[in-house]
């Protein structure tokens, strides 16, 4: 487990806080956790291990959710930034129109603006209000993203 986790999460998270990304993405990359971690722990399907006690025994947290925690940490490393600067243009600007016909419905500023409003933060102002203390932020983004189970602890 040791070697997974610093050899193989690393690589296959590089660069995540920028992806698009969707449920089926999400289901890919927990899958993948969950292989490797059956694999590693030598736990066989016919064992009929669920994947919350699976990832209990592997004391680690769905992929899926590290890189949401991620993209948060990426956010707020940006609110903090001058206003005018290109990295706050590009998040928080909406371009007029609609796409063409073909072209993905789902884009990363989409993607990460139905993230905002599931959060309950109507517009980017009151994000970088919260993003402008580090330790709110943190303590802010880690509320976001904690499960029922780790809140019982």
């Amino acid at each position: 487990m040791k070697l997974y986790r610093t050899l193989v999460v690393p690589v296959l998270l590089y660069g995540c806080e920028t992806w698009k990304m969707n449920k089926s993405d999400d289901k890919e990359i927990d899958v993948f956790q969950n292989k490797c971690i059956r694999k590693i722990l030598e736990v066989r399907w016919q064992d009929h291990v669920s994947t919350e006690e699976l990832l209990e025994r592997a004391e680690m947290e769905p992929l899926s959710r590290d890189v949401k925690r991620r993209r948060w940490k990426l956010k707020g490393h940006i609110l903090r930034k001058d206003k005018s600067s290109d990295d706050v243009t590009a998040l928080t600007w909406a371009p007029k129109g609609k796409r063409k016909r073909g072209r993905p419905k789902t884009t990363w500023r989409r993607m990460i603006e139905k993230e905002r409003e599931e959060c309950a933060w109507k517009s980017w102002e009151k994000v970088r209000k919260d993003a402008v203390s580090r330790e709110k932020w943190r303590y802010v983004t880690e509320a976001l993203y904690t499960t029922r189970y780790e809140v019982g602890k």
